[in-house]
């Protein structure tokens, strides 16, 4: 089963899964792997290739383009490792890549995460967005 690596700054990662798993319910597939204030990017490194050793399928979330832990995998492609990464996670992209793992279709994260994305107050107004698009 294809396995999901959420990667931060602080705990941001562990939050997001906690939060999916309140709307999806437990998820053994989902694992996070913060970068801490006393963790170095060696020491970040190390605490996600241990979490991804016995993995084959994976796809990781970062929190932020060009911050540490991003940039850290970043590198490990640069190195040739073969890893999907995408920066910029929300909530509707982990839960795209539950339901998405659930049928086994494949996801467009990117258009899921841009899609999450909504001024409320226009809905409510109910004011007509394609001029944005």
């Amino acid at each position: 089963m294809k396995q999901l690596i959420l990667i931060s700054h602080g705990n941001f990662c562990v939050e997001l899964k906690k939060s999916a798993e309140m709307i999806m319910g437990p998820q053994e597939n989902i694992h996070a792997v913060p970068l801490l204030p006393e963790d170095g990017q060696g020491d970040f490194l190390n605490k996600f290739n241990e979490t991804v050793k016995d993995m084959d399928d994976y796809v990781v979330f970062a929190d932020l383009m060009g911050g540490t832990p991003a940039n850290t995998v970043s590198k490990e492609i640069m190195r040739g490792k073969k890893i999907q990464l995408y920066a910029g996670v929300n909530l509707p992209m982990v839960i795209e890549f539950v339901n998405s793992t659930m049928i086994n279709q494949s996801s467009t994260y990117v258009d899921v995460a841009k899609d999450g994305i909504v001024n409320v107050n226009d809905v409510i107004a109910g004011n007509d967005d394609d001029e944005d698009e």
